[in-house]
């Protein structure tokens, strides 16, 4: 056998180094010119947003030729990153507000039930209108209440998620930032955002496909008499929808799905598998989540030089901060001062909150009298029983069917790596796109739309649980499983010490979520339609939809009330209290 030198290996150390560096800036010349792409794709579409527009100007159709798909659904995904970008914004703002004040939360939490219950068809009929007047003479104004409707489909189960996370974060963290001084500001972006990451970055998956769901609606909105369509694959389909186009709809079903293969491995994919350094655990999994692209990014320098000179700028202004005086330590008068401003302070707040309950009933009370009468009010209650027991069954079949299937793919890395491309396409694919061949089912085999509808709301908003599940099963520090698998739990008593109070706090979020996402898809799901034929089941979503279409105002206004105050009497007895017992017993401490 031949036996090389051993200078041999240290001589071709340098070759080593020289294509290690090759390899760097071959990944930053790819890098940036996929950035360079990007921006350019972004720009030449969003040129589009503000072409000239004066209503009642009639928009150019949209046409159903293949060969324009690309185009359209380059523009639905702009406005679906745009809606996803304010999300992220209004979501670390709101949820922190209301989780770290009480008296803000006690204002804050009632209205996001009440905002999270409002149909997108409702905020339409109130923001198409101001938008356009916002913005006369561009397009701009309707682009904005389109991506204000897919906000309104996006943002409240991601605040839900952050919100829940910051209750339940552990003491030993709270303990530690109060160790090491942190401020406040130190303390969010150190601490509290990086506990909550990977429910948010599940939730804003979730939540991204169900901003799909609402794509037709905000790019083909019809209400109160007028017609307005914006060019994107919604409107394509519901003009594929309209002229009965089985050709067309395919088409758009196989774009929308390599849209979503393609959103996941340039976005979520990466997005997944870089959260997983944020897992509160003393062990590692023993396969973590890959992203190719995630890789290439790790293997190339400017990321690295970019995030050298950001936790550079941010050290400075810590260090700036830390060297400014500190509050001088409060005496014992001065706070039981400050404690006697509280109590005022609550019962000013108190007082204000019972001021304006009076003047919303008397309000109320005066609308029903002038505008609706009793027995409208009395018909639309009843309507609103019947949504409520189909969201009721849609949350038991999800929860039953779907949570095993959450807690294996989150405890298992590799069947994550496989099944999560499948689930995200499953969760984002819009499922009023489906509704048209369901239809046609429904009308050959003479199955009624009461029933049927508890099918269409569960396609649209089951995946709320699951991804909920997955993200609480993944959130499991991985030495809890150990110390189970050593203590030989298994089948029923595994899930009752371990699984079950694990991801409880997570399945509150994704059945709160799941609930208010089946009250705003049953105004979709309760009139459905192929062409000229018609399906309408026995609902409050289909009276607000029916209010919409002729712009009846008064009846708009009562069954959106209605829908608000099913969702907030249900958030309140039920959903609440549910919420406090996570946060009081199951969460990690």
């Amino acid at each position: 056998m031949i036996r090389f030198p051993q200078f041999i290996p240290a001589a071709a150390e340098p070759i080593r180094r020289r294509v290690s560096r090759l390899r760097a800036v071959w990944t930053d010349a790819a890098l940036l010119l996929g950035l360079f792409l990007l921006l350019y794709a972004v720009g030449r579409i969003g040129r589009d947003f503000f072409a000239e527009f004066y209503p009642p100007q009639v928009m150019p159709e949209v046409s159903l030729d293949p060969r324009n798909l690309p185009y359209y659904a380059a523009r639905s995904t702009l406005r679906m990153f745009a809606a996803l970008g304010l999300s992220v914004i209004f979501t670390l703002s709101y949820g922190y507000a209301a989780a770290r004040s009480r008296r803000a939360e006690r204002v804050l939490i009632p209205l996001l039930d009440i905002l999270q219950s409002v149909p997108v068809l409702g905020f339409l009929s109130i923001t198409v209108t101001g938008f356009i007047a916002l913005f006369p003479g561009s397009l701009f104004g309707l682009e904005c209440a389109s991506i204000f409707a897919i906000f309104t489909g996006q943002v409240w189960n991601m605040t839900f998620s952050f919100y829940h996370s910051l209750i339940t974060l552990p003491k030993e963290m709270h303990e530690a930032a109060a160790v090491f001084r942190f401020s406040r500001w130190r303390k969010f972006i150190s601490v509290e955002v990086p506990a909550a990451m990977i429910g948010l970055v599940w939730n804003g998956m979730m939540s991204f496909g169900g901003g799909w769901f609402f794509v037709a609606a905000s790019e083909a909105i019809s209400v109160l008499n007028q017609s307005y369509t914006l060019p994107g694959i919604g409107s394509y389909v519901a003009k594929a929808v309209e002229e009965q186009d089985a050709r067309a709809l395919g088409w758009a079903i196989l774009t929308m799905v390599i849209t979503i293969v393609v959103v996941d491995q340039l976005f979520w994919r990466p997005l997944v598998a870089w959260a997983e350094r944020f897992r509160m655990e003393r062990s590692a999994a023993a396969v973590q989540p890959h992203s190719w692209l995630l890789d290439l990014l790790r293997s190339a320098r400017l990321p690295r030089l970019l995030g050298n000179g950001f936790h550079w700028l941010q050290s400075r202004l810590i260090r700036r901060k830390a060297r400014a005086p500190q509050e001088a330590r409060q005496s014992l008068p001065q706070r039981a001062s400050r404690s006697r401003l509280e109590a005022y302070g609550d019962w000013i707040f108190n007082l204000a909150v019972g001021a304006v309950v009076v003047g919303a009933l008397f309000v109320g009370a005066r609308f029903v009298a002038t505008e609706v009468g009793l027995g409208e009010v009395a018909t639309a209650f009843g309507l609103g029983v019947l949504t409520f027991l189909r969201v009721c069954a849609l949350l038991v079949f999800a929860t039953l069917i779907w949570t095993p299937v959450g807690v294996a793919i989150g405890f298992n890395p590799r069947l994550s790596r496989v099944l999560q491309p499948v689930v995200q396409i499953a969760a984002s694919f819009p499922a009023n796109f489906l509704f048209p061949a369901v239809t046609v089912v429904f009308l050959q085999t003479g199955v009624s739309l009461n029933w049927g509808a508890i099918l269409l709301m569960a396609l649209g908003t089951q995946w709320y649980i699951l991804f909920n599940t997955i993200a609480g099963a993944m959130a499991v520090p991985n030495d809890l499983r150990e110390m189970a698998a050593v203590m030989n739990l298994r089948g029923w008593h595994l899930w009752k010490k371990l699984i079950l109070p694990a991801i409880f706090p997570a399945w509150v979020t994704g059945a709160i979520t799941a609930a208010g996402g089946a009250w705003n898809a049953s105004i979709v799901a309760e009139v459905v339609s192929w062409g000229d034929r018609t399906l309408t089941a026995q609902g409050l979503g289909a009276y607000i939809a029916s209010a919409t279409e002729i712009g009846d105002w008064p009846r708009i206004v009562l069954g959106v009330f209605l829908m608000c105050l099913f969702v907030v009497v249900t958030n309140r007895l039920v959903w609440r209290r549910l919420y406090r017992l996570a946060e009081t017993r199951f969460h990690l401490d």
